[in-house]
């Protein structure tokens, strides 16, 4: 019977164990950050914040309903991960997210009561 070759590699890129290797290789803030970064990306196209292309205009990716809960998501992690990743990462995060909250309050036609919006039960109130 043949043997799966990632098994039988374990130096080969791409393989399993490869993928563990690498991973213990990247510090937590990193990870943290990496992942933060990805939320508000994903954030700030919902939001309609994305540039305008040739096949597109940003504003067509708008979707409130996901942008909360990226946002919401976002909130949770900065929050939690706050007092472990130091106030120099933490700091820019917070000043993303809060862009990110402001921006859902302007593009929504029926803004959330202060303290009501995407991840603000995390951070408090944002206006």
């Amino acid at each position: 019977m043949a043997q799966d070759s990632a098994s039988t590699t374990p130096d080969s890129p791409g393989t399993p164990e490869s993928a563990v290797r690498d991973i213990a290789d990247v510090a937590a803030v990193e990870v943290i950050t990496t992942a933060a970064v990805h939320l508000m990306s994903a954030a700030a196209v919902k939001c309609g914040l994305s540039p305008d292309t040739d096949g597109a205009r940003g504003a067509d990716y708008l979707d409130l309903d996901e942008a909360r809960k990226l946002i919401t998501a976002l909130a949770a992690l900065v929050t939690a991960s706050a007092p472990d990743i130091g106030n120099q990462h933490a700091r820019s995060l917070r000043d993303g997210l809060r862009s990110l909250q402001l921006a859902f309050r302007e593009a929504s036609p029926f803004p959330d009561a202060p303290g009501e919006g995407p991840g603000e039960r995390f951070t408090g109130s944002v206006v």
